[in-house]
């Protein structure tokens, strides 16, 4: 037998840790044959206990690479020249990408047959692999991250009185049959990479930016965070009706709600770009990528029928009692402007999907006090105190205007980090100025009387 390495031929004189990427190569190539006792130029070497060496290789393949390959391989010990070398047949594999354990999912994990070589496969083959092997639904498809943490979705499972082991998370399948982490789950991780964009114009176009904010993370934490951005400068206006003085918010606060999570939900997570929400003057615009779903045209979703395109997601969402029931969310927001002048308005493109709450204290034709949002808050001047820092005594006006205020709220308010506000709130709190109420993610605090 004449031996030369090419596209589907790899020879090793003996057993080197390299072993394990040709390996990974030929599975998730077009298969080949790794010769062990054979030199780079052909000649044979031989192996003394080629038993031993097929046992060592076996090892190395079970320990060191995922997902599973063992099944693809198959061991032979063959005289050539009155002398022993192990051949291992690798056929390609069925669950690709392979990739090393220790390197994960990641173009030094991942490896390919280019020529003879076995090289580093590019973030696109990976992705390719990946679709081929799982389809095209996203939710399903493994993550190409598997170093995932899940503090922020741990915390919001144990908020709602609902279990967040590794039984569930099966179940919710957040991990594949394969013991590796979905797409599902890098969306719940810390590490997720897709966020929303959120800007305040100052009126009615995007001439004049007054603030803009990315938040990123677990969807669990951007909805929270998100939720607060808005509802931080989601002002009350008091106006009078005979003897009774009546507060209206600018916009209800269930229609924030159930757009916000309609972004969330329904959202086209193979797209990259960043979701999009803007406050103007006098409207909130929620742009959610991925158009409408083919199957379904806006009357359709008008009239409360709903075909999701993430059902797992959405699956988790109502769980945790976040979402009543798919289709529900367009009728909330709707039916939250009755009695008002204005009505929601949705917006379709064929990658977008835009949802634009009107402010309901526009155009009222009432007499309008506002209560008004950070920018123009009243100030309770705290000279009575003067070892308090400045950002301290904007946490307290704050408390004192609004009765309370949130970690958000003062992270928002003085536009520094959430670890900084609670720092900050802390301080406070040593200092008997503040008072906490809640827990976890209710939370919040009160002025001292």
């Amino acid at each position: 037998m004449i031996f030369q390495e090419s596209e589907t031929v790899e020879l090793k004189e003996v057993i080197v840790d390299d072993i394990k990427k040709e390996i990974i190569a030929f599975a998730n190539c077009n298969g080949g044959k790794l010769y062990v006792g054979v030199r780079d130029d052909g000649t044979v070497a031989g192996l003394e206990d080629p038993d031993n060496a097929a046992l060592q290789i076996s090892n190395m393949v079970r320990d060191t690479i995922k997902p599973d390959i063992t099944m693809f391989l198959h061991y032979e010990t063959i005289y050539e020249n009155e002398k022993k070398i192990v051949v291992v047949d690798i056929q390609r594999g069925t669950d690709r990408p392979y990739y090393i354990a220790k390197k994960g999912m990641r173009p030094e994990g991942v490896y390919v047959r280019q020529g003879d070589s076995s090289v580093p496969a590019t973030d696109a083959a990976i992705r390719r692999m990946i679709k081929e092997t799982d389809g095209d639904h996203f939710e399903a498809m493994r993550s190409l991250n598997q170093n995932l943490t899940f503090y922020a979705t741990t915390e919001e499972f144990q908020l709602r009185n609902v279990e967040f082991g590794s039984q569930q998370m099966r179940s919710l399948k957040l991990i594949d049959s394969d013991g590796l982490y979905t797409n599902l789950a890098l969306l719940l991780s810390d590490q997720c990479v897709h966020s929303i964009k959120a800007a305040v114009f100052q009126g009615k176009d995007q001439t004049i930016f007054k603030d803009r904010r990315e938040f990123s993370g677990s969807l669990m934490k951007q909805m929270h965070e998100v939720y607060d951005f808005i509802d931080f400068r989601n002002q009350t206006r008091a106006t009078v009706e005979k003897l009774l003085r009546v507060d209206v918010r600018d916009y209800p606060e269930i229609a924030i709600r159930e757009a916000l999570l309609n972004l969330l939900v329904h959202r086209e997570y193979s797209f990259s770009a960043s979701a999009l929400i803007s406050l103007y003057k006098d409207r909130i615009e929620f742009v959610s990528i991925g158009g409408l779903m083919p199957e379904i045209e806006l009357e359709d979703i008008l009239a409360g029928i709903s075909i999701c395109r993430n059902p797992d997601l959405a699956n988790i969402f109502y769980r945790l009692q976040l979402i009543e029931a798919y289709g529900t969310g367009i009728s909330k927001i709707m039916k939250a402007y009755e009695g008002t002048n204005t009505r929601p308005r949705i917006e379709t493109t064929k990658n977008t999907f835009k949802i634009i709450l009107p402010n309901v204290n526009i155009n009222s034709g009432s007499t309008i006090t506002s209560i008004p949002a950070k920018e123009e808050a009243p100030v309770f001047i705290l000279n009575d105190n003067p070892a308090l820092s400045s950002q301290e005594k904007r946490i307290l006006e704050y408390a004192r205007n609004y009765n309370q205020i949130t970690k958000n709220n003062a992270a928002s308010l003085l536009e520094v980090s959430a670890s900084t506000a609670t720092r900050l709130i802390n301080g406070l709190l040593k200092q008997n100025l503040l008072v906490r109420h809640g827990k976890a993610r209710n939370t919040y605090y009160t002025a001292k009387q």
